[in-house]
């Protein structure tokens, strides 16, 4: 019977809800269609008030950008004195890089301002694109520099003409022509007391280019030798672990950097800031800070010596005297061991060697008493005569 009663009770509410609609007008009952249909739990316990759903508004993300990467804050700018020294450089291409260098490494002193000087391709054998000598002259005529820095080399591996005559490269009359040229250029910096630092030329990639550089290196030094200026020898200081051409070595700050460009010749700007560091302590001979402190003199100049020809450790300002009278180990080389003893043969037999009694009985004063002799007053006095 309950569930009879239950099944009429909502039998009748089924039709109180439905009759209506079906009295209603097609159009009437599509409007109230659209409207939200009644449950029996909403006749029940009533409907609950429908607010509209609210709307929600576009969230605008708001991307935190990372701090951009900025780099150190430039070195301030030091403005040179007007009285600065002027440190002139004068080579190829080479001497181009190495004038970027020193200005970077003279950056903050005031007293010292680099002039670049250096001219791509050119070089002392082919004067006929670029006359070294003759333009040597009218900066010395112009006064335009207190103190030279050369390097200059890597285009003179080609054939020489003087005189109507043509040599072929690092042949004999190449040699003394090429040499000539140089005693000609350094001649004109002695003359006008201008102090030099010639640079030696580093090592080449290609083996055959290097060994003629090498060459022309060599005959760079004895002409600086002669013409009293000062020699840097960088060519070991930019080889490998191996002994061999390298393009990375440690930098001025002990880190392995690239010291060389893709052509195997040019420095990196690492390279070239290794090389002026090391120049700049050869610099220092000359500058101190506050101008030039001492020019290349030669002793023998205005005096009939002057005109002999003198052996090329005799003039000022080049590499000591030791450099030439003995070999001169690099630290960084390990000299080699000899696995044999030397053996003397026909040579005169030592002397012997010293006796005790020999050691006791000198008398003081003597470089063999040791201190330990005897008192020559002492001896006299006591007759035992000797």
């Amino acid at each position: 019977m309950t569930r009879l009663f239950m099944a009429l009770l909502i039998g009748m509410f089924v039709l109180v809800d439905v009759a209506p609609a079906l009295a209603q007008s097609p159009d009437t009952m599509l409007m109230a269609q659209a409207q939200k249909r009644r449950t029996l739990f909403d006749l029940l316990f009533g409907e609950e008030e429908t607010k509209p759903a609210p709307v929600q508004q576009p969230q605008r993300t708001t991307r935190q950008q990372a701090p951009a990467a900025s780099l150190p804050p430039p070195k301030p700018q030091v403005e040179k004195s007007a009285d600065a020294t002027r440190l002139a450089v004068f080579g190829d291409s080479l001497a181009i890089d190495l004038s970027k260098a020193l200005e970077r490494h003279y950056a903050e002193d005031a007293n010292l301002v680099v002039i670049n000087q250096g001219v791509s391709s050119s070089g002392f054998v082919r004067d006929d694109f670029f006359d070294w000598n003759k333009a040597l002259a009218e900066q010395i005529a112009a006064d335009s520099f207190d103190m030279a820095v050369v390097i200059i080399g890597i285009n003179d591996r080609q054939d020489i003409r003087a005189e109507g005559e043509t040599y072929s490269s690092l042949t004999e009359g190449w040699t003394a022509e090429y040499q000539a040229r140089l005693t000609r250029f350094l001649g004109q910096l002695r003359a006008a007391r201008k102090p030099v630092i010639w640079v030696g030329l580093p090592p080449m990639s290609k083996a055959s280019y290097s060994a003629a550089i090498s060459q022309i290196a060599n005959v760079q030094r004895l002409a600086t030798f002669s013409g009293g200026a000062e020699y840097v020898d960088i060519y070991e200081r930019f080889l490998g672990e191996d002994g061999k051409y390298s393009s990375y070595g440690p930098d001025v700050n002990g880190q392995n950097a690239r010291m060389r460009k893709d052509d195997g010749i040019h420095f990196a700007t690492a390279g070239s800031d290794k090389l002026a560091f090391y120049l700049s302590q050869s610099i220092r001979t000359f500058y101190r800070g506050g101008g030039v402190v001492s020019a290349v003199a030669d002793p023998l100049l205005g005096t009939d010596a002057a005109a002999m020809v003198r052996p090329p450790y005799q003039g000022l300002g080049q590499t000591r005297l030791l450099e030439i009278a003995g070999a001169v180990i690099p630290i960084s080389r390990v000299p080699a061991r000899s696995d044999d003893l030397l053996i003397s043969s026909g040579a005169p037999a030592a002397p012997a060697p010293f006796t005790l009694e020999a050691l006791m009985s000198a008398p003081i004063g003597r470089v063999d008493a040791f201190g330990v002799g005897l008192d020559p007053a002492a001896v006299v006095e006591n007759g035992s005569g000797r």
